[in-house]
Protein backbone atom coordinates (compact mmCIF):
# COMPACT_ATOMS: atom_id res chain seq x y z
CA UNK A 1 0.00 0.00 0.00
CA UNK A 2 1.34 3.72 -0.87
CA UNK A 3 1.61 6.00 1.78
CA UNK A 4 3.02 9.90 1.76
CA UNK A 5 6.46 9.87 3.33
CA UNK A 6 6.76 11.90 6.82
CA UNK A 7 8.94 15.06 7.01
CA UNK A 8 11.42 13.09 9.19
CA UNK A 9 11.03 9.64 6.61
CA UNK A 10 12.25 12.35 3.90
CA UNK A 11 15.35 13.33 6.00
CA UNK A 12 15.94 17.16 4.76
CA UNK A 13 18.73 18.38 5.47
CA UNK A 14 18.43 21.70 8.19
CA UNK A 15 20.36 24.87 7.23
CA UNK A 16 23.58 24.28 9.13
CA UNK A 17 23.94 20.80 7.24
CA UNK A 18 23.59 22.32 3.92
CA UNK A 19 26.60 25.36 4.88
CA UNK A 20 28.61 21.89 4.71
CA UNK A 21 27.47 20.12 1.89
CA UNK A 22 29.27 19.68 -0.85
CA UNK A 23 26.84 21.23 -4.04
CA UNK A 24 26.54 20.44 -7.17
CA UNK A 25 29.00 22.85 -9.84
CA UNK A 26 26.35 24.35 -11.59
CA UNK A 27 24.83 28.20 -11.16
CA UNK A 28 21.69 29.61 -12.36
CA UNK A 29 21.92 32.95 -14.00
CA UNK A 30 18.50 34.91 -14.06
CA UNK A 31 19.12 37.92 -16.25
CA UNK A 32 16.47 40.77 -16.32
CA UNK A 33 13.35 38.58 -14.74
CA UNK A 34 10.17 40.32 -14.60
CA UNK A 35 8.24 38.10 -12.19
CA UNK A 36 9.59 38.11 -8.57
CA UNK A 37 7.54 34.78 -8.74
CA UNK A 38 9.71 33.28 -11.18
CA UNK A 39 12.68 34.31 -9.39
CA UNK A 40 11.23 32.17 -6.14
CA UNK A 41 10.53 29.18 -8.32
CA UNK A 42 14.21 29.00 -9.49
CA UNK A 43 15.69 29.31 -5.80
CA UNK A 44 13.37 26.51 -4.97
CA UNK A 45 14.36 24.24 -7.71
CA UNK A 46 17.58 25.05 -6.79
CA UNK A 47 17.48 23.56 -3.69
CA UNK A 48 16.00 20.79 -4.47
CA UNK A 49 18.66 19.86 -6.90
CA UNK A 50 21.10 21.52 -4.27
CA UNK A 51 23.00 23.31 -7.22
CA UNK A 52 25.59 25.95 -6.02
CA UNK A 53 24.04 29.56 -6.45
CA UNK A 54 21.82 31.68 -8.16
CA UNK A 55 23.49 34.81 -9.44
CA UNK A 56 20.22 37.30 -10.32
CA UNK A 57 21.12 40.27 -12.86
CA UNK A 58 20.08 43.39 -13.78
CA UNK A 59 16.44 44.09 -12.38
CA UNK A 60 15.91 40.53 -11.49
CA UNK A 61 14.29 40.68 -8.27
CA UNK A 62 16.57 39.58 -5.27
CA UNK A 63 15.80 38.29 -1.75
CA UNK A 64 14.04 39.75 0.53
CA UNK A 65 11.07 39.87 -1.57
CA UNK A 66 7.53 39.32 -0.65
CA UNK A 67 7.14 37.52 -4.05
CA UNK A 68 10.08 35.51 -3.92
CA UNK A 69 9.49 34.54 -0.08
CA UNK A 70 5.89 33.04 -1.63
CA UNK A 71 7.10 30.71 -4.46
CA UNK A 72 10.31 29.87 -2.34
CA UNK A 73 9.38 28.89 0.54
CA UNK A 74 12.49 29.67 2.52
CA UNK A 75 14.45 28.01 -0.15
CA UNK A 76 16.28 31.93 -0.69
CA UNK A 77 17.60 31.54 2.20
CA UNK A 78 19.73 28.43 1.99
CA UNK A 79 20.76 28.89 -1.39
CA UNK A 80 23.61 30.94 -2.23
CA UNK A 81 22.85 33.70 -4.43
CA UNK A 82 24.64 37.09 -5.77
CA UNK A 83 23.11 40.26 -7.49
CA UNK A 84 24.94 41.73 -10.47
CA UNK A 85 24.21 44.87 -12.21
CA UNK A 86 25.44 43.81 -15.53
CA UNK A 87 25.71 40.75 -17.25
CA UNK A 88 29.35 40.97 -17.98
CA UNK A 89 30.74 41.10 -14.51
CA UNK A 90 28.69 37.80 -13.51
CA UNK A 91 30.32 36.15 -16.73
CA UNK A 92 33.56 37.12 -15.76
CA UNK A 93 33.50 36.11 -12.32
CA UNK A 94 31.91 32.77 -13.38
CA UNK A 95 34.69 32.86 -16.24
CA UNK A 96 37.49 33.16 -13.02
CA UNK A 97 36.27 30.55 -11.38
CA UNK A 98 36.41 27.86 -14.34
CA UNK A 99 32.46 27.61 -15.31
CA UNK A 100 31.39 27.41 -18.80
CA UNK A 101 28.48 29.61 -19.72
CA UNK A 102 25.62 28.71 -21.52
CA UNK A 103 22.56 30.06 -22.28
CA UNK A 104 19.31 28.60 -22.20
CA UNK A 105 17.41 29.81 -25.50
CA UNK A 106 16.56 28.89 -28.91
CA UNK A 107 19.44 30.08 -31.18
CA UNK A 108 21.29 28.97 -34.30
CA UNK A 109 23.80 25.72 -33.75
CA UNK A 110 22.13 25.69 -30.12
CA UNK A 111 22.35 21.87 -28.52
CA UNK A 112 19.63 19.94 -27.65
CA UNK A 113 19.17 19.35 -23.70
CA UNK A 114 19.43 15.31 -24.51
CA UNK A 115 22.77 15.50 -25.79
CA UNK A 116 24.24 18.83 -23.69
CA UNK A 117 25.93 16.27 -21.27
CA UNK A 118 27.59 14.57 -24.29
CA UNK A 119 29.93 17.51 -25.49
CA UNK A 120 30.07 19.14 -21.79
CA UNK A 121 30.58 18.61 -18.16
CA UNK A 122 32.43 20.06 -15.30
CA UNK A 123 31.35 23.52 -13.92
CA UNK A 124 28.43 24.56 -15.92
CA UNK A 125 26.95 28.30 -15.77
CA UNK A 126 23.37 28.15 -17.49
CA UNK A 127 21.91 32.32 -18.41
CA UNK A 128 17.99 32.06 -18.29
CA UNK A 129 16.57 35.05 -20.08
CA UNK A 130 13.40 37.35 -20.10
CA UNK A 131 10.14 35.85 -19.69
CA UNK A 132 9.41 37.66 -23.08
CA UNK A 133 12.80 38.34 -24.91
CA UNK A 134 14.74 35.60 -23.83
CA UNK A 135 18.59 35.94 -23.25
CA UNK A 136 20.20 38.96 -24.35
CA UNK A 137 22.02 39.03 -27.76
CA UNK A 138 24.81 40.76 -25.77
CA UNK A 139 24.79 38.08 -23.65
CA UNK A 140 24.70 35.10 -26.33
CA UNK A 141 28.04 36.41 -28.03
CA UNK A 142 29.83 35.97 -24.42
CA UNK A 143 28.67 32.60 -24.19
CA UNK A 144 30.04 29.29 -24.62
CA UNK A 145 27.16 27.68 -26.50
CA UNK A 146 23.40 27.42 -26.39
CA UNK A 147 21.39 24.60 -24.70
CA UNK A 148 17.33 24.00 -25.94
CA UNK A 149 14.63 22.59 -24.72
CA UNK A 150 13.13 20.49 -27.75
CA UNK A 151 9.90 21.38 -27.99
CA UNK A 152 7.14 20.40 -30.94
CA UNK A 153 3.76 22.58 -29.73
CA UNK A 154 2.66 25.50 -31.20
CA UNK A 155 4.60 28.13 -28.62
CA UNK A 156 7.62 26.66 -28.53
CA UNK A 157 8.32 28.64 -25.29
CA UNK A 158 8.16 27.41 -21.58
CA UNK A 159 7.42 29.41 -18.58
CA UNK A 160 10.93 30.74 -17.41
CA UNK A 161 10.75 28.69 -14.08
CA UNK A 162 9.41 25.84 -15.85
CA UNK A 163 12.46 26.21 -18.74
CA UNK A 164 14.76 26.58 -15.57
CA UNK A 165 13.00 23.28 -13.65
CA UNK A 166 13.55 21.43 -16.86
CA UNK A 167 16.71 22.24 -17.70
CA UNK A 168 18.42 22.33 -14.30
CA UNK A 169 16.84 18.08 -13.71
CA UNK A 170 18.07 16.59 -16.70
CA UNK A 171 22.16 18.55 -16.18
CA UNK A 172 21.94 17.33 -12.32
CA UNK A 173 20.25 13.87 -13.68
CA UNK A 174 22.81 13.42 -16.16
CA UNK A 175 25.97 14.27 -13.89
CA UNK A 176 24.19 11.69 -11.41
CA UNK A 177 24.39 9.01 -14.25
CA UNK A 178 27.96 9.73 -14.78
CA UNK A 179 28.96 8.67 -11.63
CA UNK A 180 27.37 5.45 -11.22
Amino acid sequence: MMRKLSNAELKRKSPEELKQTIRNPVIAVLENIRSAYNVGSVFRTADAFLIEAVYLVGYTACPPHKEIKKTALGAEEVVPWKHYKLMVDAMNDLREAGYKIFAVEQAMDSIPLYRFHDLYRGNIALIFGNEIKGVEQNTLLLCDGCVEIPQWGFKHSLNMATAAGVVLWEIIRMKADSLS
